[in-house]
């Protein structure tokens, strides 16, 4: 079981932040996360921090792209990267023998991509398909738009950006910002798994010897709430998306928001799922997303529906909140902390989940601040959640894509 005292962290000299958590078992997984993301960007570049992550695949000074995948994909490893509103991340999960190698190819990554101008414009047109995919998508989607009813600025525009901004950044514009913003300051290191801290230390050191950095752009969005209903041509069915804002001031705020999204849309047993899919059966798919950033946090629910059926589902899911802010009663909310709690330890016993949840943590505030997870939700009131349920039912977005 994962523990505090099997945890190791250390901010360098140079600005960089190393974890560990160690286990004695014969796989690791490891991760370079630079702390810059969708939100640290403008409108005009939108997408530029994933366009980066697409080109730390394309090469580095001494090994080619297939150099990259053949390295690391020969000793079985699974290797993959992700860019988020507040991170980039380049992971690994390997034998713990072979962390080295893993250490060596990821870090060369890091440092020293080429940034070819062929790979850029052939990686420009792979970008262009995911724009399209997400758009062609209704699941996908619908996710991206509920975002323009929630924010403004920089939020508004998915991660990917757009068809116009992909065209209008060069080779120049992604290598400048590559230089500034991978930079020890913005770096972490972590990793799960069968290593020695004071030789992952000394390995961040020698290999990462310039000091300082260049923070990343402030965040420039505004949160807002809006509705809105998109008819497509091609779709048999509504998919459509309830959010609200919550609270991130602290780790207990976040847990209060958390155990509201398990209760109402987390699972066969929630509130929503029971009322919506098994007590009407005016649904196949009901999920519910607790979305958290160290600048923004919000609550989604997801379902797939009827398009004569949008209004009377966005009702029950506003008459359900409106019942949890009267009735939550202290037994149903020792089951949901329960619950809540439960996933959080099963999420730990794979070191990949591991390591991302600590990355997060990191990102937000401290990675140690995990271990503190059940404490934290324990220490959620009732009175907290009642009135967090009453506030959704009054302040809310909601997107629909329904057919034409």
């Amino acid at each position: 079981m994962s523990s505090k005292k099997n945890f190791f962290r250390k901010v360098l000299k140079n600005g960089m932040t190393i974890f560990l958590e160690k286990r004695a078992l014969p796989v690791v997984s490891v991760a370079f996360a630079v702390k810059a993301g969708g939100v640290h960007e403008t409108l005009e570049e939108k997408g530029i921090s994933h366009f980066i992550e697409h080109m730390l695949y394309k090469g580095t000074k001494k090994r080619t792209a297939k150099q990259i995948a053949d390295a690391l994909e020969r000793k079985g490893a699974d290797v993959n990267g992700f860019t988020s509103e507040e991170l980039t991340a380049y992971w690994c999960k390997i034998p713990s023998k072979d962390l080295d190698l893993a250490l060596d190819v990821l870090s060369d990554m890091i440092k020293d991509s080429l940034f070819d101008k062929k790979e850029v414009e052939k990686e420009r047109k792979v970008i262009f398909e995911e724009i399209k995919m997400r758009h062609d998508n209704p699941n996908i989607y619908v996710y991206d738009e509920i975002q323009k009813n929630l924010y403004d600025g920089t939020m508004k525009i998915g991660i990917s950006g757009t068809i116009e901004t992909m065209n209008s950044l060069s080779r120049q514009d992604l290598f400048d910002r590559f230089i500034k913003v991978y930079s020890p300051t913005n770096l972490i290191l972590g990793v799960v798994g069968d290593c020695d801290f004071e030789k992952l230390i000394s390995f961040a050191e020698k290999t990462f010897e310039k000091e300082g950095g260049c923070e990343p752009l402030k965040p420039i969005f505004n949160r807002k709430n809006e509705e809105r209903i998109e008819k497509r041509k091609g779709i048999d069915q509504a998919h459509l998306v309830f959010a609200y804002h919550v609270s991130n001031e602290n780790e207990k705020q976040s847990c209060v928001a958390e155990i509201l999204n398990c209760l109402m849309a987390d699972g066969m047993s929630s509130r929503l799922f029971a009322e919506i899919r098994e007590k009407r059966n005016l649904a196949y798919a009901i999920k519910g997303n607790f979305e958290k950033g160290k600048t923004f946090s919000h609550n989604l629910i997801y379902v797939g529906t009827t398009a004569e059926n949008v209004k009377k589902v966005k009702s029950l899911i506003l008459e359900e909140f409106l019942k949890v802010s009267q009735t939550l009663t202290e037994i149903e909310l020792k089951e949901i902390k329960e619950q809540l709690i439960s996933q959080n330890e099963l999420s730990m016993e794979n070191s990949q989940s591991q390591l991302f949840n600590l990355i997060g943590y990191e990102s937000t505030g401290v990675a140690t601040d995990f271990y503190d997870y059940k404490k934290n939700v324990l220490s959620v009131s009732l009175k907290e959640v009642k009135e967090l349920a009453k506030l959704a039912s009054k302040e809310f977005s909601f997107f629909a894509l329904i057919p034409e």
